[in-house]
């Protein structure tokens, strides 16, 4: 298939050598994910964080479980921002949901095995409306696999989150008391899981953007200023790799509009 190109081309967003081992902690402070040993996975992950979302998949499908993650992680980035077929899209994040499952019975340590599942299929319900995710089932998958992404790393701020997001989708779609009774949203929860992200993670434009999102789902025009602000503070980040740039850029046409 074509890859549509990322769109920017810094130069810093690739990690070459030792550099990719001297900024990891800070390129994976909101996954966890730890350092490969592997140099084939490393190359994989180099893509990635280039924003070579193509070559990423390519090499971390080669390298077998071992690059799943980073596989996973560039199809899903690309697939929510760069990916305009939405059949193409679709597709795209159900693949990273199944090479997830097999994770999950293979290596069911791998909090990103479990993180990656959830983020798949919620952007995949996004596509396909919230509200036919949930009469389909995966809420609850979705659910579950952030739960446990959370109890297996519990500083993984990204998973943090997407359950939070979570909370605040359900409630937007179906009503606080609905929401709270049959998928247990609650307005309080969501509201803690996120900012329970940003302290775990305080570069984090996502964190912001989903943040700002979710008090607007959850709370309407009494939370419009906060989550304002939020999109400014997204917007002012410091992207370090591809995804974070799209982070930004995308807080910045939010703000534009």
């Amino acid at each position: 298939m074509a890859w549509t190109k990322f769109p920017y081309t810094e130069a810093q967003y690739r990690y070459a050598g030792s550099a990719l081992a001297d900024h990891w902690q800070r390129l994976h402070r909101g996954d966890c994910e730890p350092f490969p040993d592997d140099p084939a996975v490393q190359e994989a992950w180099r893509s990635y964080h280039a924003g070579d979302f193509g070559q990423a998949v390519e090499s971390g499908v080669a390298c077998g479980l071992a690059g799943y993650n980073a596989a996973n992680k560039a199809a899903a980035i690309y697939a929510n921002y760069l990916e305009t077929d939405d059949r193409r899209k679709c597709d795209l994040l159900l693949e990273v949901a199944k090479r997830c499952e097999e994770l999950q019975s293979r290596t069911p340590a791998d909090a990103n095995g479990w993180y990656l599942h959830a983020y798949a299929l919620g952007r995949y319900s996004q596509s396909i409306s919230v509200a036919k995710a949930l009469a389909q089932g995966l809420g609850g998958k979705i659910k579950h696999s952030l739960t446990r992404a959370i109890e297996l790393q519990p500083r993984h701020a990204d998973a943090h989150i997407a359950l939070g997001a979570y909370h605040a989708e359900v409630i937007d779609k179906v009503g606080a008391l609905v929401g709270g009774m049959t998928y247990g949203a609650k307005k309080s929860t969501g509201h803690e899981l996120l900012e329970k992200a940003l302290q775990l993670n305080p570069d984090s434009a996502i964190g912001r953007i989903e943040f700002a999102n979710a008090l607007v789902m959850m709370y309407g025009k009494a939370k419009m200023k906060e989550a304002e602000r939020l999109y400014q503070e997204a917007a002012a980040c410091r992207p370090m790799d591809a995804m974070e740039r799209l982070d930004v850029e995308a807080a910045k046409a939010e703000i534009a509009d």
